[in-house]
């Protein structure tokens, strides 16, 4: 510990120097932590830890700054950058838990399980000689066990119901590199219209998402719908690469700036000699969720007038955070600049420095004002406002990316009894339990997922079946309610089937049918709204 010291601190002076505080500044408050913390460790009453006692200055220097800077210790910081880069070494497979038994939903093509024989609709039921079913893991906890080095061996023990009698086999895997996908679904909705959903800005979306327009051109897209929904952002660089894909050449994407950093712009740049999607309608779904990365994507093609936004305004999170590495691989995300869109928004909605509750509790007040209910209630500032770069159409800074078309918030089906049905995973155990009992007989009878989204439907008697194990599990039934929610519980039910039988992209297929902001996209892309929209000044609210 005390020999890793100097270079932390080293490390420390240097960025600081070059961000140009000087050295005596830095030296003076450098002595008073240390002595702070050397007195503590040695002259007080019981006995400390000293990592521990170092985490919490951190933590608590970093909580009264704004709401993005944090300290992440060792395994915090491989959790953080694990779904951002792109792969991870483990068996290859999707799962569930279902009743503490880890459920595979799929497993990954061509590898590791795969390849040894593991099913879907499998049971692991024990990791190397340790039970994992019924004794209540975490699922962080059951990961680290069937994840490690690239080439190492792991047993797992299988329970597998075949002819419906239960079987157990054992198996040995080889880890390898899995990747991790931040596409999920990429489909021709009509003859015309792609779709196109991203769960993540990461290392290879950019190049996940050059192969779908491709695939997509190929099936005959001239317009896609581009949803972002619940996308929390990810790295910058992905969103500017993949820009450069749907907007023409050298475009600013987005600039970055702040009082110690100076402006950065970053322009696209097409993969190939032109972009694969620079022409042909668009339109960008997204709502309260989206943030970061996605508001950067949004911003730009609204800024240029290249598409048009649907759905509800952004998160508003526009600071760029910069890594502090420490050399025991924890790290501090530091804020040194904010995002600005080509127009020049800054993306990041107001603050309060050290008021995190506030911060959180953001879109839940802006539930209470009814700004995901009425566009209305969304208070443009007249001093924020700019226009397009094209067009010249008037638009609002002031935190997030307010769409061109609003689309309000649809609770009419969220009921209580939803509510407590979800909470205890019952929708997601009967679905795994349908699944089990009909997977031959689905298969056989929808030969793709296409006909199963057109053909299948979630019968009355199947609602009945969920109800009753909602009463087993102590959940007061309500017959109004059940009713209200059953057109909700019947699309999660076949969506999540769809899933299990073929693969993610089935669930969106389900869902986009059912999704107020999807409908309101695929009737704007196939309107003459849409060249009304972007053909005059004036924001259609």
């Amino acid at each position: 510990m005390i020999m890793k010291r100097p270079i932390i601190y080293l490390g420390a002076l240097a960025l600081l120097t070059a961000s140009g505080i000087s050295n005596a500044q830095f030296i003076n408050q450098n002595q008073k932590l240390r002595m702070a913390e050397a007195a503590i460790s040695q002259f007080y009453v019981d006995t400390v830890n000293e990592t521990k006692l170092v985490e919490d200055a951190i933590r608590g220097m970093l909580e009264g700054l704004d709401p993005h800077s944090q300290y992440s210790n060792p395994e915090e910081t491989r959790e953080l950058n694990e779904p951002l880069t792109g792969n991870f070494s483990g068996i290859g497979i999707t799962f569930n838990m279902n009743q503490d038994t880890l459920y595979v939903i799929q497993t990954v093509s061509g590898g590791p399980s795969e390849r040894v024989g593991i099913l879907a609709g499998d049971r692991i039921i024990a990791v190397n000689d340790s039970t994992i079913a019924g004794v209540k893991m975490k699922n962080s906890d059951i990961m680290k066990k069937l994840r490690g080095p690239k080439g190492s061996d792991v047993d797992v023990r299988v329970l597998r119901h075949a002819a419906g009698k239960p079987d157990t086999i054992d198996f040995t895997i080889t880890r390898a590199d899995i990747p991790i996908y931040s596409v999920d679904a990429a489909y021709m909705v009509d003859s015309k219209t792609g779709y196109i959903r991203i769960n993540r800005f990461a290392a290879e979306t950019a190049k996940e998402v050059r192969t779908a327009l491709k695939d997509l051109k190929k099936q005959g897209m001239d317009r896609l719908i581009l949803d972002l929904v619940d996308n929390g952002g990810g790295y910058l660089n992905a969103s500017v690469e993949l820009l450069g894909e749907l907007l023409e050449p050298g475009k600013l994407a987005v600039y970055t700036q702040g009082n110690n950093s100076s402006r950065q712009d970053n322009k696209t740049t097409p993969a190939g000699s032109k972009p694969l999607f620079a022409d042909g309608r668009l339109v960008v779904m997204a709502n309260q969720y989206s943030a970061s990365a996605s508001e950067i994507t949004s911003g730009a093609i609204q800024d240029w007038d290249r598409g048009l936004v649907v759905g509800r305004r952004t998160f508003g999170k526009g600071l760029v955070q910069r890594p502090v590495p420490f050399p025991d691989g924890s790290m501090i995300r530091l804020t040194v600049a904010h995002y600005y869109t080509p127009s020049g928004r800054d993306i990041q909605k107001p603050y309060k420095k050290g008021d995190q509750k506030a911060y959180q509790e953001d879109i839940l007040e802006r539930y209470n004002n009814g700004e995901l209910m009425h566009a209305d209630s969304i208070k443009y500032i007249d001093s924020l406002k700019v226009e397009t770069l094209k067009l010249k159409r008037p638009i609002y800074g002031g935190g997030g990316i307010s769409p061109d078309r609003f689309v309000p918030l649809d609770t009419t089906e969220f009921t209580k009894y939803y509510r407590n049905v979800v909470a205890k995973g019952l929708i997601n155990r009967f679905a795994i339990a349908y699944v089990d009992e009909h997977r031959k007989e689905i298969k056989n009878l929808y030969k793709t997922d296409t006909e199963f989204v057109n053909g299948f439907n979630v019968s009355g008697q199947m609602l009945s079946k969920l109800d009753e194990m909602a009463k087993k599990e102590g959940i007061e039934y309500d017959a109004e309610q059940a009713k209200t929610s059953a057109p909700l519980f019947a699309m999660i039910i076949k969506a999540l089937i769809g899933r299990d039988i073929y693969d993610n992209a089935t669930y969106f297929k389900v869902y986009n049918l059912h999704d107020p902001i999807f409908k309101e996209a695929l009737k704007l892309i196939n309107s003459t709204e849409y060249d009304k929209l972007l053909s005059s000044p004036g924001r259609q609210r």
